[in-house]
């Protein structure tokens, strides 16, 4: 396989499910350019290799298996140094990519180096997690993206995402000492923003995503591992904590928060979930709003940075 225009580096772990709808997509892309997938298999659970073989003659796509589960960064790494393109793509491998998905991320440098985020359309099942909270959620997130001032946008750097080989190059590779759930994305957008590189959020590249988070208990479990990665990052780079506010809200959450380990969150979730039906859709927000929120907290001061990876 030659060299690429475009390479997409495709993080996986126990995808076999997934990856099907991903390559889809790909193979309906209208990129006139030479462009690579290159997946990586963090750890062999499943029948993914298979999957990607069987695509391997509608896709110009390359397989590289992890012997063991050593993280997403870790994985990232890897695909990014074999890939071969001067524009190089993130793409998890629960998106579903639009047809102009790889020259939307093409076009999006040829005015010259920034870092290109492009936000989720989370899908979620139809469920009472979804009605009450999640697809609000949604909307809210991108409403409050697009507004924040550009210097922040790094905070955005996730899942859909490109910049140049070159300042790929420059920032250096993912930090494997991230180990819980997140914030390695926001530590290298973090890293990106410090060299000057401008972040930018291109509204044609919001991409549909599959989420895995569909109810309180995944949604709480994972804030409280955020929680640490939060607490990592911080440390790391000598950031201040953010402040938490002092109103009633927030002083609710803290003193649920000082309640709960990892355990707890999990079982007070599931008590949540099986009420979200019962209770008037206000209530039911608030109600998961603040399981999520104490779980992220209680994580910040008590969860493993080595946990839900």
């Amino acid at each position: 396989m030659g060299e690429a225009r475009v390479s997409v580096v495709v993080p996986s772990r126990g995808g076999a499910a997934r990856l099907p709808v991903l390559f889809e997509a790909l193979t309906k892309q209208d990129f006139a350019d030479p462009w690579e997938v290159v997946v990586v298999l963090d750890g062999v659970v499943d029948e993914s290799a298979q999957v990607i073989d069987r695509y391997a003659e509608q896709l110009p796509i390359r397989c590289i298996e992890l012997d063991y589960n050593m993280g997403r960064s870790a994985a990232l790494n890897a695909g990014f140094a074999e890939a071969t393109g001067d524009i190089l793509v993130r793409c998890d491998d629960d998106l579903v990519p639009s047809i102009s998905y790889l020259s939307l991320h093409a076009t999006a440098h040829r005015a010259g180096p920034v870092g290109a985020v492009g936000l989720y359309r989370n899908v979620y099942p139809d469920n009472s997690y979804a009605r009450a909270y999640g697809r609000d959620w949604d909307v809210r997130f991108r409403q409050q993206a697009y507004s924040t001032p550009s210097d922040q946008r790094w905070r955005y750097w996730a899942g859909n995402v490109s910049v140049s080989r070159d300042t790929w190059a420059s920032v250096g590779p993912y930090d494997t000492s991230f180990r819980s759930y997140g914030w390695e994305d926001v530590d290298w957008g973090y890293r990106l923003h410090r060299l000057g590189i401008p972040v930018v959020l291109e509204p044609e590249l919001e991409t549909v995503h599959r989420i895995a988070a569909t109810t309180t208990v995944t949604r709480s479990q994972r804030a409280f591992y955020a929680g640490a990665a939060k607490r990592h990052f911080e440390k790391k780079h000598d950031v201040s904590p953010s402040a938490s506010g002092s109103g009633a809200w927030n002083s609710i959450v803290r003193v649920a928060a000082s309640r709960l380990n990892e355990p707890g969150v999990s079982k007070v979730a599931r008590v949540v979930d099986s009420l979200t039906n019962r209770l008037p859709p206000g209530a039911a927000r608030k109600l998961i709003a603040l399981s999520v929120e104490s779980a992220a907290t209680a994580g910040y001061a008590k969860a493993s940075n080595e946990g839900l990876i």
